[in-house]
């Protein structure tokens, strides 16, 4: 049965969780589980899928557009790293954006974060689903789907443990190929591979097929948007921070690690993509970018291994995202602004109704994938596309105000501060908002930023009509 649970103790330290939420979770993931989950939190499959179609719509100068994207998320971080380091909370920027901005903020952000990681559910598992389908074909790929959400669900109900030490395992893998990658890839690059097929080219390939910049300055841009989805998920640590033994810890080392983790995993295999092979080399598009790497070095099986590292970051995406949601409902619903069950724990300190109602409607965006996918499926998809934007604002401007705040009521606390503040916060502001009105200029773009402006607007909308009702009240 479950039931509402009283602060509870940390596993192994003796000591009431420093969650700051006087809530049922427990400190169950240990510092390995945080480090692993910092350092696999920026590596979806976006990265390993989306990389081709950012090369051919840029040329080498894609690299600028990971860069430039990856400081955007380095500030944000830092933003986000200052408050959760101070006030560790299970629900993260959206209770501190209910807390400096106001309920109707925090209940806002806080319902569409869900909602992006509940269709994100849907994406990962249709695409895990194709990669068994094609390795046992026996079983449809529907059926697949469901059974890979049902796994994931019962490690999720199982403990907050469970989710740490298969998202260290998991993220472990994309680690590890990603680094084996940069390393193989670099040596094969400046010929120093015994055995390689590749002939060792050096640089040559970043300018050999019209240049730096065959698609003009412009496409810098285009790649901007291409590839600025892929980085969603750094925020998660800060979510998991609130159930371990040492949040202050766990969130200042992760914060502190965000700039050399992006530049390793996202511009440094890049980089290694576009000095083997020429950037309009058809098998990139063909093949994708990353076997089509492995097959220039030499590598036997290269499709059939990255469909493994591929599998792995979905299952870990699923993981990540379902306990992402689960944690932001359970958040929503401490502060009166879900269903109260949503914030009812077990005596494992695990929210169960938070997690089954992810799940459920995970599972229902899974179907509309496969029964109305040009229609429902994507409006859903369109319509939390920009979300991840509209998150890290709301970072920006809850850090704005959270600041004197902090300095007010807990100086001691302010132990990771973000640089140059407030004008290289103001700068991140106007870069996220500039990346949204240029979406604006683009089919796709234009799109998801409409829709998901709409869907934003009626969330908001009922927020202060909700409030203003309770007022009354």
């Amino acid at each position: 049965m479950t039931t509402q649970s009283p602060p509870t103790t940390g596993a192994s330290s003796g000591t009431p969780p420093t969650g700051g939420d006087g809530d049922g979770l427990k400190a169950g993931l240990k510092n390995r589980h945080l480090s692993m989950i910092a350092i696999g939190g920026v590596i979806g499959a976006g990265l390993f899928v989306g990389s081709s179609s950012g090369i051919a719509a840029a040329g080498p100068a894609i690299l600028i557009s990971y860069a430039l994207v990856g400081a955007m998320v380095v500030f944000v971080m830092r933003m986000l790293g200052e408050m959760a380091a101070a006030r560790p909370s299970s629900g993260s920027f959206s209770a501190y954006a209910d807390q400096a901005l106001g309920r109707w903020a925090g209940f806002s952000i806080g319902w569409l974060y869900w909602f992006f990681w509940v269709v994100v559910l849907a994406v990962e598992a249709t695409a895990g689903a194709k990669i068994l389908n094609g390795w046992i074909p026996g079983v449809p790929q529907w059926g697949w789907a469901l059974i890979v959400m049902v796994v994931l669900t019962v490690v999720n109900l199982a403990a907050v443990g469970s989710y740490g030490e298969f998202e260290f395992w998991f993220a472990g893998i994309k680690v590890v190929a990603i680094a084996a990658f940069v390393i193989v890839g670099l040596l094969a690059v400046f010929g120093l591979l015994p055995g390689s097929d590749n002939p060792g080219s050096g640089l040559a390939h970043l300018t050999d097929s019209g240049g730096f910049f065959p698609k003009g300055p412009g496409a810098i841009l285009t790649g901007v948007l291409m590839v600025v989805f892929s980085f969603m998920g750094s925020e998660i640590v800060t979510l998991a921070a609130g159930e371990s033994e040492n949040p202050q810890k766990a969130v200042t080392r992760a914060t502190n690690s965000v700039i050399w983790r992006i530049g390793i995993f996202y511009l440094g295999s890049i980089f290694v993509v576009l000095t083997l092979l020429p950037w309009n080399d058809p098998s990139i598009v063909d093949e994708g970018s990353y076997v089509a790497a492995l097959n220039v070095i030499g590598i036997p099986h290269a499709g059939q291994v990255m469909d493994v590292i591929v599998l792995t970051a979905v299952l870990s995406c699923l993981n990540s995202g379902l306990y992402t949601a689960s944690r932001m409902a359970f958040s929503l619903g401490q502060r009166g602004d879900a269903p109260k069950a949503f914030a009812k724990t077990t005596s494992r300190g695990v929210p169960r109704v938070a997690i089954l109602g992810s799940v459920v409607f995970g599972f229902l965006a899974v179907w509309f994938n496969y029964q109305w996918p040009d229609t429902v499926f994507n409006f859903l998809l369109n319509s939390s596309g920009a979300v991840a934007l509209f998150v890290w604002l709301v970072i920006c401007f809850t850090q704005l105000k959270m600041r004197g705040m902090i300095l007010r009521d807990q100086p001691e606390k302010l132990v990771v501060k973000m640089w140059l503040f407030p004008y290289l916060t103001w700068a991140t502001i106007a870069m996220i908002s500039f990346v949204l009105v240029y979406m604006l200029t683009d089919d796709a773009g234009r799109e998801q930023v409409l829709l998901s402006l709409l869907v934003a607007a009626f969330v908001v909308g009922f927020s202060l009509v909700r409030e203003r009702v309770q007022r009354r009240g």
